[in-house]
Formats: structure tokens, C-alpha cells, sequence
């Protein structure tokens, strides 16, 4: 296995050897390395104690140090170097009322969430394994340190970030932490908004966006996502769909902006996309008529959906433009459009230009969720507009 580590981070945690404290990397830096991934960031923990880190560094920023974390600058570069403490008592499902630092190693990983994320590593010591987290990368497993209910109830968030973690690995979640997931679903009521949202984008763009099925099946969605479950059990008698309107959304979800596109559409617009196709079809279940030819009609939906979307990404605390951006694809995304220059200029006026591109694929990804036998000629004029 091979362990590539910045110059700079090596830099901090030799300085803080020589200095006589212990320094590791240590959490999603350590998981990430092993499994081949380049990390977003590189977090320390340390024995040192913040005032001293911030004696050895003098470039330093108090971002968290009543929780023993203090962000080190280095030329253009900043890294987050947190004491090893002891967390009390958690009040809130989230936050513990207060911390306490240690010199112990072993009880700083022993707080952290999966064992996946408690792996500590330097190049003098090598890999800290604790509590077999090396174990369950290797076989691609999300488990709790220690024991999940317990973690759980300490923060709630985890909860979330189990199935997170899921669906940007492909990992699979241990039996006993699955079934504490359930248990504990009802404990995300105290997480804020922002939070859940974080997670919910994060798992949207992974790799593995169907895990959404998870989040169902736990009861996750009950509490973040209400309007989902009712769209679950949604059946659309229709001759263009085979499955049930949650089922559709979750395949569409999966269908857009995969890897094949990376190139085509920037972070945002992917991120965009996921949330069009996961609100598209709520309003399906409070639109449903049955028409003289028995089948299933969602006469209205695009627009009623536009608003309910517009409602929960309210309730999610999105930015202004990015609810903008979802409302309007929502809106016209069962446009259908006809492919001479006269119809596409028509398009343009209505929806507007800056769109078109997105409302394409929206239009390939919903396509490619319906019952194949009757998408095969829509889906032909889409791959030649």
C-alpha cells in the first residue's frame, strides 16, 4: 500500500514530534488514503494542547478551540490540528456539553463514529488501528465504534452519515449499526436543517445515489423527506411506467448527470440536476386521475410540484439560487420539444437559453426511468438534439 502524504502535513506533525507531543493524521484523510482516494483535507490530532499548538505555529486561527481544534496556516495552505480530548455529556443529539482534553490516543478514537474514521497514521508509527477499522475497509464495511446506539444518540447526525458514507463508497452498513439506524431515525428531528442538507447533496452526487432506497427503507425519509414516502407507494397505471413514482424517481436520480457526463456540467449544475430529479414527481401522488381509458394521469404535477419543491428547499435552507434553478427545471421538465428551429427557438424564449443544456438531460435521465418499451423512440430524438 502506498501512503502519500503532503510535505506540509509531514512538516506539522514532525515539528510537533520534536516538540515531545505525539501527532497523527487521523479520521476521512487515513480512510481515503487506504482505499486509494485523494482526501479533501488533512486533519491532525494531537497530544499537544491547543495553546501549545499555537506556540509551535505562528500562523494559527481559532476555528474551534473550545473543542480543541486549531486551524494551522502554512504559506497558502491551512490544516486543522485538534488536541486529544474526551467528550461529556451530549445534550442536544449533536454537540457534547462539554470536552475535555487527554493524552490518550486510544480515548480520542474511541469517540469518533465508524471505525473506518477512528484509523490514525504517521510515517514514524504507521497505521493506529484500534478498533478494526482497516478490517471493515477491507471489506467494504460502515461500522460504529463502540456501540451504535450510543453513538447515535450522542449525534444524531451519524445517523445520516452511515448511509452518506454507503453511497460514496459502495459500502455496505454492519448489521448492528443498520439496525440502530432505524431505531435511532427519529432522533434526526434535532439536527438543523443546514445539516441535513449537507448529507442529502453529499449522497446525491456520490457514485451510489440509490442508496436513497436506504434512506426509506430506515424511516429517514418519514423525517427529512416526508413527501418521498408518499410517492413510494404511488402506482402509475400508465403504459410508460413500470414502476412506482419513488421507484421512478430514485432510477432517474441514478440515470443523471453520472460519470459519464463529469466533463459536461460543472459541480453545481450536477448538484442541481440530483435535486431536480429527486422533487420532479412528488405532486404525481395528489394529481393521480384515471382517464375513460383507464389508465393513470398527473394532469398539473410539473406545476404543483414546482411549488412543493420550491417549499422543501426552503425548509432546507437553500441559497436563493439554487432554489431558482430547481423550481424552473421542475416547472417545465415535462416540456416536449419540438426538434425543428423553429420549435427549439420557441424553447428558448420560454425556458430560457442558460437551461437548455440541463433541461436536456432531465429530459434523457426521466426518459431513461420509464418502462423501456415505450421510451426507445423519445430517447432516440434526445440523443440527436
Amino acid at each position: 500500500m502506498k501512503i502519500q502524504v503532503p510535505d506540509k502535513v509531514n512538516y506539522m506533525i514532525d515539528t510537533l514530534n520534536v516538540h515531545g507531543f505525539e501527532a497523527y493524521l487521523v479520521g476521512g484523510c487515513v480512510r481515503d488514503m487506504v482505499l486509494g482516494r485523494v482526501p479533501e483535507d488533512w486533519d491532525i490530532t494531537t497530544s499537544a494542547a491547543p495553546a501549545k499548538v499555537k506556540q509551535i505555529f505562528h500562523r494559527t486561527v481559532d476555528t474551534g478551540i473550545q473543542h480543541g481544534t486549531v486551524t494551522v496556516l502554512l504559506d497558502q495552505d491551512h490544516f486543522e490540528v485538534t488536541t486529544y480530548r474526551l467528550d461529556g455529556i451530549y445534550e442536544d443529539n449533536r454537540h457534547p456539553k462539554e470536552v475535555s482534553f487527554t493524552s490518550s490516543l486510544e480515548e480520542d478514537l474511541k469517540r469518533r463514529d465508524f471505525t473506518i474514521n477512528a484509523i490514525a497514521y504517521s510515517k514514524r508509527k504507521g497505521f493506529i488501528d484500534l478498533f478494526g477499522g482497516m478490517e471493515d475497509l477491507k471489506n467494504g464495511l460502515i461500522r460504529c465504534v463502540g456501540r451504535a446506539e450510543e453513538r447515535f444518540t450522542e449525534d444524531a447526525l451519524r445517523i445520516l452519515r452511515a448511509i452518506r458514507f454507503s453511497a460514496q463508497l459502495d459500502f455496505t452498513i454492519e448489521a448492528d449499526t443498520l439496525k440502530a439506524v432505524k431505531d435511532k431515525a427519529g432522533l434526526l428531528t434535532n439536527i438543523s436543517a443546514e445539516r441535513i442538507r449537507t448529507e442529502l447533496t453529499k449522497l446525491l452526487v456520490s457514485d451510489h445515489p440509490d442508496r436513497l432506497w436506504l434512506l426509506y427503507e430506515t424511516g429517514i425519509t418519514a423525517i427529512v423527506l416526508p413527501e418521498f414516502d408518499k410517492a413510494m407507494v404511488t402506482r402509475q397505471n400508465n403504459r410508460h411506467h413500470i414502476y412506482t413514482v419513488g421507484e421512478h424517481t430514485i432510477r432517474s436520480v441514478s440515470e443523471i448527470a453520472g460519470k459519464s457526463e463529469e466533463n459536461r456540467f460543472t459541480p453545481k449544475e450536477r448538484a442541481i440536476l440530483r435535486w431536480v430529479m429527486l422533487l420532479h414527481d412528488l405532486e404525481k401522488p395528489n394529481t393521480v386521475s384515471v382517464g375513460k381509458d383507464g389508465q393513470d394521469h398527473f394532469y398539473g404535477h410539473q406545476e404543483k410540484g414546482a411549488i412543493t419543491a420550491k417549499a422543501i428547499l426552503k425548509r432546507l435552507k437553500f441559497d436563493n439560487e439554487t432554489i431558482d434553478a430547481v423550481v424552473h427545471l421542475i416547472r417545465w421538465h415535462d416540456y416536449r420539444f419540438v426538434l425543428t428551429p423553429v420549435g427549439m427557438r420557441k424553447a428558448v424564449s420560454m425556458i430560457g437559453k442558460e437551461y437548455m443544456d440541463l433541461l436536456f438531460e432531465i429530459n434523457r435521465a426521466d426518459t431513461s426511468a420509464k418502462n423501456p418499451e415505450f421510451t426507445s423512440e423519445k430517447y432516440e430524438k434526445l440523443e440527436t438534439a
